[in-house]
């Protein structure tokens, strides 16, 4: 039973639904399904006698607004300042109306919601959902699916290959199975030659996936040659001006020091007035009056909004979106320094090239590739941002050259789980606009003193000074068994000494431990009040965890970032050590 206080107006829609389920029930009564309805409304007029005599005075049959991705749309328009929107419930604005309006309400007043709304934020979508064909099509889908159970990634059927790369007729040739992101295809993995593709493709689990093994020979790969994944659905911005105002604009808005060498790339956060990332993305200073930023898919129309909000208006400042400039391809592993080698004729080694830095060079008969020598997941590499019309001449030269060196292709499930044992957080899976860079072990990505004001300086400078309230953690599963167990996912209750302290944000197999791995944030509360107290390093190192997968907890090792090395592999499992470094 629900025990929040209730409302007049709570108990009027509560009147309404019980009313509703009395017709259908009446309806279902003579029909063969009433077996599944009848329990539960039998155990409801069991416990309110009264209800039996209401009777449905009027029934009203209207439209109802759908979305594509089932989820409603609230916030303010990202083309009309103030303009707020709360619309397209599917069917289900009844459970949705009292904390969307509470939300929306906030939002309208203080600028922002009190709690994460991001899964419904309107800007999630661009121009590019609004067509009428697509729209016709995806709701047809869409109808069936509002009532049904939804596996872990599973995807959309319509509305399908929107967006694509130049690479995706050569990549779906070579066994890439594509999943949906803000409109553009990218690959989940590649099936081999002589594989079930039929089996693959509508495989429906909660267990151990059929692309399990499939996935570990790309993360292997990675680790030993090399891979490459075709990243190109990344958001991708330059911004520019005649003089030193792009300069002074972005110091104003990103947390890091952006005063940086030509070449430089500095991996930041743009930040709210509260400390929260509105958007983590990394920076590359092309000129002293240029720069290059690469952001999450899915931040295109608000990444684009937030800037423009905070630009001024009278300024000669230019705000460009490239992302259809470019294709990216991301080089992991520790051969990716022998094929580019081959393929630029100027040394790479990280004496001549090194971390975290950007050149504009050939690669094959292309000119103006910009080579970043970064990956995403922690693994040595380089990102290749070619010019479009350059993009299948220079796949074909890397896969060519890179024959020799073990090259194949390999997909997003391969990152998510290399980037998952490395720790690394991801916008819109680990961060939001309420996470900070002090709660995730990012201090390192923020310049307090570095001589001009940011946004959400003021936050994080109380942050630091009275400490933060949920800490960014690595789960290690001890006990769950792979082939067995239920996988965890992402959303799961992560328990400390057999309290509740929060939950994960995202889950993968590491096949490097040969263990599941969760990241999730850990919070503190006073038994007896239920008030947030301070998380402190101490407060997780001395806590027994498990994380409950379905009702059944499984005991995990515990870990903070950032750390010095997480794991040194050896011959045997039962080797393996973990270690953590607990600074800064």
């Amino acid at each position: 039973m629900c025990s929040l206080p209730c409302s007049p107006f709570c108990f009027q829609f509560s009147s309404k639904l019980i009313k509703f389920c009395l017709y259908v029930y009446r309806i279902y009564r003579w029909t063969k399904d009433a077996t599944n309805l009848e329990p539960l409304l039998s155990a409801l007029l069991r416990r309110m006698p009264g209800l039996e005599a209401l009777e449905i005075m009027q029934l009203v049959n209207c439209p109802e607004s759908f979305t594509p991705d089932m989820r409603c749309i609230m916030g303010e328009s990202p083309t009309v300042q103030g303009y707020f929107v709360l619309a397209g419930m599917n069917s289900a604005g009844i459970s949705y109306g009292g904390g969307a309006g509470k939300y929306l309400a906030e939002w309208m007043v203080n600028g922002y919601p009190s709690e994460n709304v991001w899964p419904l934020d309107l800007k999630r979508f661009g121009a590019l959902q609004s067509s009428r064909t697509f729209l016709r099509h995806r709701v047809m889908e869409v109808m069936p699916l509002i009532c049904d159970l939804k596996v872990p990634r599973w995807d959309f059927q319509t509305g399908r290959q929107l967006r694509t790369s130049p690479l995706y007729d050569r990549l779906d040739a070579q066994g890439a199975r594509w999943m949906e992101k803000h409109g553009f295809e990218r690959p989940k993995y590649f099936v081999p030659p002589g594989k079930d593709l039929l089996a693959l493709d509508q495989s429906k689990t909660f267990y151990k996936p059929d692309w399990f093994d499939i996935v570990g020979s790309e993360v292997k790969c990675s680790k030993e040659a090399v891979c490459v994944i075709d990243m190109s659905s990344f958001t991708k911005f330059e911004i520019s001006s005649t003089g030193g105002q792009a300069l002074e604009v972005l110091q104003y808005l990103f947390s890091n020091d952006l005063d940086v060498p030509v070449g430089h790339i500095v991996h930041t956060g743009m930040l709210n007035e509260k400390g929260g990332y509105e958007n983590d993305c990394s920076i590359v200073r092309l000129n002293k009056r240029s720069f290059f930023m690469i952001s999450p898919t899915d931040q295109q129309v608000h990444c684009w909004t937030w800037l423009k909000k905070h630009m001024p208006s009278d300024s000669n400042l230019l705000l460009e979106d490239v992302t259809w400039k470019y294709t990216a391809l991301n080089l992991i592993g520790p051969r990716a320094v022998d094929v580019l080698s081959e393929l630029s004729y100027v040394p790479m080694t990280p004496e001549h090239f090194p971390s975290l830095f950007c050149k504009e060079m050939s690669v094959g008969y292309a000119n103006g590739i910009r080579v970043m020598s970064m990956t995403h997941t922690g693994e040595p590499g380089f990102m290749l941002y070619i010019p479009i019309e350059y993009a299948l001449h220079v796949y074909n030269e890397v896969m060519s050259v890179g024959q020799k060196y073990g090259i194949r292709n390999a997909g997003y499930y391969a990152l998510r789980s290399l980037r998952i044992e490395k720790f690394f957080a991801f916008w819109g899976q680990d961060l939001d606009a309420f996470t900070t860079p002090m709660e995730c072990g990012r201090e390192f990505r923020v310049k307090l003193e570095k001589g001009t004001d940011f946004i959400g300086r003021d936050a994080l400078m109380q942050q630091k000074q009275n400490g933060v309230y949920k800490r960014f953690t690595m789960f290690i599963l001890e006990d769950h068994d792979t082939d067995l167990d239920l996988w965890p996912w992402w959303g799961e209750p992560i328990y400390r000494n057999g309290c509740y302290v929060g939950k994960t944000t995202s889950s993968a197999y590491s096949y490097t431990l040969e263990r599941h791995v969760c990241l999730g944030f850990v919070q503190n509360f006073d038994k007896k009040t239920g008030e947030g107290l301070v998380v402190t390093p101490d407060f997780i190192n001395r806590g027994e965890y498990e994380i409950d997968i379905a009702g059944q907890r499984f005991q995990a090792k515990a870990k903070l970032y950032p750390f010095s090395s997480l794991f040194t592999q050896r011959r045997r499992k039962d080797e393996m050590e973990l270690s953590s470094y607990q600074g800064k």
